[in-house]
């Protein structure tokens, strides 16, 4: 008797700290990871070859999530060798400035990547997702999408307008055993926080005085893709250390 195919799980944004942390949890949860790059694709093979390593399955996916035609054919191809059944819309990017000193293009970019490019990675593997009647899809959130942030106004509009996403397709998917939820981490360890945070400035913001991990928020993600996630859905959950 042949061994059953493994559940394959898309991680887009694959290659960055909270990105990799999550391959690697789902990988050690026995599902197949297509790590997606864009910039950074030399980081996802090592990844890639990090998991193999361990033990696990995984491979390299390289495609821009604001291109709805490069993403539809990618998506095609993926699919010709069955359904994804796991998709965390992990890529994000920033373009920080005040809003009387922002410009068209800096208002544009967090939104084209986290939340036209949640649609465009979503929408294409829907209907083969929900004939198999079980799915998880799980959008990174932030912080800044849930209380707001100073400079951020781009950033928070692109993660409150995933939240409201998240909700509306939660109904739509519901009856075919898809649970649709967030994640909404707070500051959390890694090379971005390292700039852009002092330690007493995060002492000052957390109240558990100190930054999260990109394994905190992957062992969520990881739940939220299990069969013991099947009853949850619709919902939009903080990691951020009791940040309001």
């Amino acid at each position: 008797m042949s061994e059953p195919a493994l559940r394959r799980a898309l991680v887009t944004g694959g290659s960055g700290d909270i990105g990799a942390a999550i391959c690697r949890r789902l990988a050690r949860a026995g599902l197949h990871v297509m790590v997606h790059a864009h910039r950074n694709r030399e980081r996802a093979k090592g990844l890639v070859a990090e998991i193999g390593n361990a033990g696990g399955s995984a491979e390299v996916i390289a495609f821009d999530v604001t291109q709805p035609e490069e993403t539809a054919e990618r998506l095609r191809t993926l699919l010709q060798a069955g359904p994804i059944q796991v998709l965390v819309s992990n890529a994000g990017g920033y373009r920080d400035a005040p809003m009387a000193g922002m410009n068209q293009a800096q208002w544009r970019y967090p939104i084209d990547v986290s939340l036209h490019g949640f649609f465009n990675v979503t929408q294409p593997l829907l209907l083969p997702m929900m004939a198999t009647r079980w799915g998880r899809i799980i959008a990174i959130s932030s912080v800044a999408g849930v209380i707001g942030n100073r400079g951020q106004s781009n950033y928070a509009a692109a993660k409150a307008g995933l939240s409201g996403a998240v909700k509306s397709l939660s109904l739509e998917v519901a009856s075919r055993g898809i649970t649709v939820n967030a994640v909404a981490p707070g500051v959390i360890a890694g090379h971005i926080t390292t700039r852009e945070f002092a330690a007493d400035a995060i002492k000052q913001l957390v109240p558990m005085k100190r930054a999260g991990t990109p394994d905190e928020v992957a062992a969520l993600v990881t739940f939220l893709a299990s069969n013991d996630a099947a009853y949850i859905s619709g919902q939009i959950i903080s990691v951020n250390g009791g940040m309001a």
